[in-house]
C-alpha cells in the first residue's frame, strides 16, 4: 500500500527532511568554527606574537595577493615588530624578519621546522614529493635527485639543451615576444628532458598539456568548487598522476629505464631494506621537480634579459647570473612548519604553524639540508641560452611599462615584452 502525505509516517518524514535541510549548513558552520578555534587556540600561559589573523579562512591572503610582498611584510613589521602572526593561504603563520632568525629556522634549529607548503600546494604537487619531508625519506630522495643533476650527470644533456635553444631563438627573430612566457617554454622543455630523458615517450604531449592545466590553477585561491581554477587544476592533477603511473609501469615492465630523473628513481633501491620506490612516490617527485625547475628558472632568465638591456656593459654571463640572483630574489616566501611547539625569541609558535622568513630573503637556491638539488642544472641551462642569445641577437623593450608584478614570483611588469633582432655581422665579428 502506498502511503500518502496525510499519514503520520509521511508527515514525520517530511518534518525530518525540513529539519535536516536547515541543520546541515548550521552543523557545517559550527564544525568550521571549531576547526578555527582548535587551529588558533593556545595555552593561556603561552604568548603568541602580535599581529592580525584577518578574516576566517581567507585570513590576509587577499592583501598579500594585491600588494608587493615586501610592502605587506614591512607594514606589519612597523605595526607589530620583527616577529608577528598572520594567516595566509589557509595557514596560520609567524613571520620573522632578521637574517639571524632566518638562519635559526633554516639551519641551526632546522630539526624543529620542516619544509612545507600550504595544503593546497601540497595537494597539487603530491604529498610524497621530497619538499614536504625531512629525515631518512628526505635524505634518500635528495641524494637521488642530486645524483641526477650533478655536473658529471648533466654533462651529457648539454647538446640536448643546446638544441632546444637553437630551435627556440630563431622564432624570436624580428618578433615581439613576452619574455616570461618564452622563458617558461624553454625552462619547461629542459625540465622535461631532465625528468624523462632525451628519448621522449608518446605520453609526453599529454603530460605537457595536463601540466599546463595544473599550472593555471596553482596560484589560485584554494576553492575546490566546480568552475574554479583550483578545481580545474585538481582534475588535471588527477589525470596527470594516472598518465605518469601508466608511463612508470610501462618502463618497469619493459625493463628500460632510459635517462633523466625517472630512470634514476626507477632503479633506486634501499640497500638495507631492498625496497623500490612506489609508483606514487616516483610520480609525486617527478611532478615536484618539474614545478621546481620551471617557474623559478624562467623568472631568473626574464630578469637577466632586463638587466642586460638596462646595463649593456655587463658582458660576463656568469657575473650577470650571480648579480641577478642577488638583486632579484625569485621566491617571495620560503615556508617552514613547526614540527612541535617552539619557544622562539620570547614568543610561542604552536606546532603546525608556518614560519616564512622575510619575503625575498637572499637564498637563490635555499639553505641548509633543504637547499635546491638542481642548482647546477639551473645554472647550466641559463648559461647555454645566454651564450647563444648574447652572441647572436640584441633586444629592445616594448612599451613604457616599468616596475614589478607578483604572481607570485616577482617579475618585470607584463612579463617584459621585447623585440628581438639579429646582431649585424660587423658587431659579431
Amino acid at each position: 500500500m502506498q502511503l500518502s502525505l496525510s499519514t503520520p509516517f509521511a508527515f514525520a518524514t517530511l518534518r525530518y527532511s525540513q529539519v535536516a535541510i536547515v541543520m546541515v549548513p548550521v552543523l557545517f558552520c559550527c564544525f568550521s568554527l571549531l576547526l578555527l578555534f582548535l587551529q588558533w587556540h593556545h595555552p593561556k600561559d603561552k604568548r603568541l606574537p602580535p599581529g592580525s589573523m584577518g578574516w576566517p579562512y581567507i585570513g590576509e591572503t587577499l592583501k598579500l595577493y594585491t600588494e608587493n610582498p615586501n610592502s605587506f611584510f614591512s607594514n606589519r613589521q612597523k605595526r607589530f615588530g620583527d616577529i608577528f602572526k598572520t594567516h595566509i593561504l589557509g595557514c596560520p603563520c609567524v613571520m620573522i624578519s632578521s637574517p639571524e632568525a632566518a638562519r635559526i629556522v633554516l639551519v641551526t634549529r632546522a630539526h624543529l621546522f620542516k619544509p612545507t607548503y600550504p595544503t593546497s600546494k601540497e595537494k597539487m604537487i603530491g604529498p610524497e614529493a621530497l619538499f614536504f619531508h625531512q629525515g631518512p625519506y628526505h635524505s634518500r630522495l635528495k641524494k637521488l635527485v642530486q645524483a641526477s643533476f650533478l655536473p658529471s650527470a648533466i654533462r651529457g644533456s648539454v647538446s640536448e639543451i643546446e638544441q632546444i635553444v637553437l630551435r627556440l631563438l630563431p622564432t624570436w627573430k624580428s618578433n615581439t615576444i613576452n619574455t616570461l612566457q618564452e622563458m617558461k617554454r624553454y625552462a619547461f622543455d629542459v625540465a622535461m628532458i631532465s625528468a624523462f630523458g632525451a628519448k621522449q615517450d608518446m605520453e609526453m604531449d599529454g603530460i605537457k598539456h595536463l601540466y599546463r592545466c595544473l599550472e593555471k590553477g596553482y596560484n589560485s585561491m584554494p576553492l575546490d568548487l566546480p568552475g574554479t581554477p583550483f578545481h580545474k587544476a585538481m582534475k588535471a592533477r588527477k589525470l596527470l598522476n594516472e598518465t605518469l603511473r601508466k608511463l612508470i609501469q610501462k618502463r618497469r615492465q619493459s625493463g628500460r629505464r632510459e635517462g633523466g630523473l625517472l630512470g634514476v628513481l626507477l632503479g633506486a633501491k634501499d640497500h638495507e631494506k631492498l625496497n623500490q620506490l612506489s609508483d606514487s612516490q616516483i610520480a609525486d617527485n617527478i611532478i615536484g621537480v618539474i614545478f621546481a625547475a620551471h617557474d623559478t628558472t624562467a623568472s631568473v632568465l626574464t630578469w637577466i634579459l632586463k638587466y642586460l638591456h638596462d646595463n649593456p656593459d655587463l658582458l660576463e654571463a656568469v657575473t650577470v647570473i650571480q648579480e641577478t640572483l642577488r638583486t632579484a630574489s625569485i621566491l617571495s616566501f620560503t615556508f617552514r612548519e613547526a614540527v612541535q611547539d617552539v619557544e622562539f625569541e620570547g614568543y610561542f609558535i604552536p606546532k603546525g604553524w608556518k614560519v616564512p622568513p622575510r619575503p625575498n630573503t637572499y637564498m637563490p637556491f635555499g639553505n641548509g639540508v633543504h637547499s635546491c638539488p638542481g642548482s647546477e642544472l639551473a645554472k647550466l641551462e641559463m648559461l647555454i641560452l645566454l651564450h647563444h642569445l648574447t652572441t647572436t641577437y640584441r633586444w629592445q623593450t616594448v612599451g613604457d611599462e616599468d616596475g614589478i608584478q607578483y604572481g607570485p614570483f616577482p617579475v618585470p611588469k607584463l612579463g617584459l615584452p621585447i623585440r628581438v633582432n639579429r646582431r649585424n655581422k660587423a658587431a659579431i665579428s
